[in-house]
């Protein structure tokens, strides 16, 4: 690897007689260039994705896992004196932090997305519910529901379990897709740069030709072609690049209330992951060129 490094920084340092033997425009050298330039700016955003789904994952994770949910159902009379006979359960439970019923401002706005603003919880059967914060030790469930039981049978523990694993695997999954999404594009993208180099070496055979006659070796004729594919992958990316971090600039703030879809994007140093995306796309086309030209010179030495 370190070999092919120092030979790629020859090849950037320039070669003007070798820069001759490829023509510098045509069809091949567009494609290489547009072909770089849209595989980086789909890279920026599969990027973005597996970045925004790795917080989403560990603030689920994080937020859920440390948080339980009381229900009290029970009759009007009963309601106050079951409240109390939880409140007195958690109070002497190892593991809980904190505890709190919810008022009823904060209970409506929980169902306000669903019943709309106007809901009359005075009129409505609507459960008591009680925030529950655990310590980093955790507390028993098993035993708390057996405790809740017997002291108060209208309370019903949620500890979130069920919510946050199918979300945290939903957000691991996403962002395993967002790197199997890259390396896909990495793939692509030497596919494409590949059949690019041959067509050009194709086209290129008389003048392959004439070098061969005047005694050119197949190493130098193929530094030339991986020379110029190197430069327009690296000139392609880089503008790929900078167009996919400007429109994912443009993009809305994080927003607590707007979750994932105002979440996708760059944070703090971040950013600075999209700038090595030129350079891996050059190293990328470095290789697939250089096997393509060998390859092909080899086939009509």
């Amino acid at each position: 690897m370190s070999s092919r490094l120092a030979t790629l920084f020859q090849l950037l340092a320039g070669d003007a007689q070798a820069d001759r033997v490829v023509p510098p425009t045509g069809i091949t050298a567009r494609l290489t260039t547009f072909a770089a330039a849209a595989m980086a700016f789909l890279t920026v955003f599969a990027l973005a994705l597996s970045l925004a789904t790795g917080r989403l994952a560990d603030r689920w994770g994080t937020a859920l896992a440390q948080s339980s949910t009381i229900r009290i159902s029970a009759p009007d009379e009963q309601m106050d004196a079951q409240v109390l006979a939880v409140m007195d359960v958690l109070a002497t439970t190892p593991g809980i932090r904190d505890a709190r019923v919810l008022t009823d401002d904060e209970q409506r706005a929980l169902l306000e997305p669903w019943f709309g603003p106007d809901l009359p919880l005075d009129t409505l059967p609507v459960p008591r519910l009680i925030e529950v914060l655990e310590t980093e030790e955790g507390y028993d469930p098993a035993g708390l529901r057996a405790r809740l039981a017997g002291e108060a049978p209208g309370a019903v523990l949620d500890d979130h379990t069920r919510w946050r694993e199918p979300l945290v695997r939903a957000a691991d999954r996403l962002r395993a897709l967002g790197l199997i999404s890259i390396g896909l594009i990495a793939a692509t993208t030497a596919v494409i740069i590949t059949l690019a180099a041959s067509a050009a070496l194709a086209a290129n055979e008389q003048v392959i030709r004439v070098l061969r006659l005047v005694g050119a070796r197949d190493a130098y004729i193929a530094r030339a072609f991986v020379r110029r594919f190197t430069l327009r992958a690296l000139t392609g990316a880089a503008a790929g690049s900078g167009l996919g971090m400007v429109a994912i600039w443009l993009l809305p703030d994080a927003d607590p209330t707007g979750g994932f879809l105002t979440g996708l994007g760059f944070q703090r140093g971040e950013w600075l992951l999209p700038v090595l995306i030129p350079p891996l796309a050059a190293l990328v086309a470095f290789v697939a060129t250089r096997r393509a030209a060998l390859a092909t010179l080899k086939e009509r030495s």
